[in-house]
């Protein structure tokens, strides 16, 4: 069964080889490529390698060498049909079927590559008749050298009807392959067939193995569309080709990644500066197909967009289309371009070096989903918080990958906390005490906990036991935040980590136990944390641990804290009675009278 070269090629670049190899092969990441043992012979010392870039894998030991197809015949002892048809599948393609009229496109298509080339050949050669003057200048006045020119292969389509169709006729070439090729067109009320391109700068575009397989053109003066782009045809679909993308994979090799422009001329002005690794969409917003092959380049692709409002919708639906195919490694970055500029307008004003700087600060996919969310209204209100949360958790959804969607979680978590913290004041904080963004590193007083006196002598086991509940059952701390904040513990230490826990809730819309021990930690009290959260506490409490279940840990909690309340009760009591003794005013009479209804509304000691 033969299998056009096409849909070998768009297989190939749909499936990596290292994801490929991968599922057979303990693979590591050395630079850009992979290594492993060899499946195909023993070794103990790795010399299989696999290079995404080239397609390909090399083991230096045996000498087996392939693409995925090959590798997968080997592995599985497949058919060269059989192979195909189980990547196929993997990689979502629908297989061809193999008929007479199928055959037939197919040499259609190795036709039309002979054709396109043609005719862009005549394009150059038109920019340096007289026809072709203003069109020379043109590109000249945009700064572009001859080298560059003819590098590109920058061209000119003439203006005049059927200049195209007569020229390619004398080379032997027929009115239907042009047709077919997206260069000529019939009018549907018949009469002699138009150039698609006329009067236009000529940008020829090739596929993946430097091919050229279509035409974008710029108008010369006046006019709509300013650019226009090659029909879709059976060698050219835009959504799955990048301008540029055969001489910038190249390059990045050695530059370590991969610029995503907004146009034709950017790439070639960064390319004429000294930033051969740029490349285009070809008319439309990046697509998935694109960013797959900007993945097979570099782990993490530089979207460059034109500083204005435009430029920041266009990052934004690159963000969108990118996160549910986002994998381990693989993201997008964004460079934000000043306003009013562009990369040829940069480039050029302020050189390659100018805008590497600006490049070197470019934002995290993550960084502009979240100020894209968290700029979009205020969220000065419980409600408003709670909507930007809902917001970002949907966001955070569409990952397909689940150790990516994970850290998702935890990142846009911490950016939560951040941003609905308030500094607040109250006892315990003086104006002059510095913090961080979870408040100072020394712990304070959560707002009232510190108008209370010591609750009586308490079992060291037992406050242990309370603080080891609240960590592994965080979701408690907020149900009962207000009891918390009347207790204070014997130790000073539990104390003071009691109260960082509290001031970590006021702050925090969501507590999670993973979360809360990295605080902790991070503030210092790794040693003590290890002492709450011991074996010898879990046997003697065992309502404490991270395998207690909710209700068995929230009975335990509320009994604790009933307990503090009455010690509180005895302790303000006897305080009371010692006001009273020093002054027998109405006043603190109905204040002891009061505290000893409250505690026997309690139960009684």
């Amino acid at each position: 069964m033969a299998f056009p070269p096409q849909f070998l090629d768009e297989l190939r670049a749909r499936l990596p080889v290292s994801e490929v190899v991968g599922r057979k092969v303990r693979l590591v990441r050395k630079g850009r490529e992979h290594s492993g043992l060899c499946p195909f012979h023993n070794e103990k010392t790795p010399s299989f390698t696999v290079n995404d870039e080239k397609a390909f894998y090399h083991c230096f030991g045996c000498g087996q060498h392939g693409d995925v197809i090959t590798f997968v015949m080997e592995t599985e002892g497949l058919s060269f049909p059989e192979a195909v048809e189980r990547l196929a599948s993997q990689a979502g393609l629908q297989v061809p079927q193999s008929s007479p009229e199928e055959r037939e496109r197919a040499k259609v298509r190795n036709t039309l590559y002979d054709v396109v080339e043609q005719v862009c050949a005549w394009y150059e050669d038109n920019l340096r008749q007289t026809g072709g003057r203003e069109a020379l200048d043109y590109l000249r006045g945009r700064g572009f050298t001859e080298e560059t020119i003819r590098t590109f292969r920058l061209g000119y389509s003439p203006d005049g009807r059927g200049r195209l169709l007569q020229a390619m006729e004398a080379k032997g070439i027929r009115k239907d392959q042009l047709v077919e090729a997206g260069l000529i067109k019939l009018p549907e009320g018949g009469g002699d067939p138009r150039d698609y391109f006329f009067n236009r700068v000529m940008f020829p575009i090739s596929d993946g193995r430097g091919r050229v397989i279509a035409f974008g053109g710029r108008i010369l003066g006046d006019g709509q569309p300013k650019y226009l782009n090659s029909p879709e045809t059976p060698l050219f679909h835009k959504g799955r080709n990048l301008y540029n993308f055969a001489m910038a994979r190249e390059a990045s090799r050695d530059l370590g990644t991969v610029i995503v422009a907004e146009g034709y001329t950017d790439v070639i002005a960064l390319a004429q500066a000294g930033l051969p690794n740029a490349v285009a969409p070809l008319g439309t917003a990046v697509t998935e197909e694109q960013i797959g092959l900007l993945w097979r380049v570099a782990d993490e692709p530089v979207l460059c967009f034109d500083g204005d409002t435009a430029g920041e919708r266009a990052a934004l639906r690159a963000a969108e289309r990118a996160l549910p195919l986002l994998k381990p490694g693989k993201t997008l970055r964004f460079m934000g371009l000043p306003a009013g500029e562009d990369p040829d307008s940069l480039v050029q004003s302020r050189g390659a070096d100018g805008f590497r700087h600006i490049m070197g600060s470019a934002r995290q996919l993550a960084d502009v989903i979240w100020q894209t969310e968290s700029s979009a209204s205020p969220h000065d209100t419980p409600e408003r918080r709670a909507d930007l949360e809902r917001r970002i958790n949907g966001r955070i959804a569409v990952i397909a990958d689940e150790g990516v969607k994970y850290h998702y979680q935890q990142s846009f978590r911490q950016r939560l906390r951040d941003l609905f913290f308030q500094p607040r004041g109250g006892p315990g904080r003086s104006a002059g005490q510095k913090g961080g963004k979870w408040g100072p590193k020394k712990p304070v007083l959560a707002p009232g906990l510190g108008a209370r006196g010591d609750i009586g002598a308490m079992k060291a086991m037992q406050e242990r036991a309370l603080i080891a509940t609240l960590i592994n059952h965080p979701d408690l701390i907020h149900d009962s935040i207000e009891a918390l904040n009347e207790i204070s513990l014997q130790s000073r230490e539990l104390d003071s980590l009691l109260q960082v826990i509290l001031n970590l809730a006021f702050t925090a819309p969501v507590l999670d136990t993973r979360d809360l021990q990295r605080h902790l930690i991070e503030d210092g009290y790794d040693r003590l944390l290890a002492g709450v959260l011991h074996a010898q506490v879990y046997r003697q409490a065992s309502f404490a641990g991270p395998e207690a279940t909710v209700t068995d840990a929230r009975a335990a909690l509320n009994e604790m804290l009933l307990r503090y309340g009455r010690g509180r009760m005895v302790a303000d009591r006897a305080e009371a009675k010692r006001e009273l003794a020093d002054d027998m005013s109405e006043p603190k009479s109905n204040k002891l009278l009061n505290l000893v209804r409250e505690e026997s509304g309690a139960g009684g000691l």
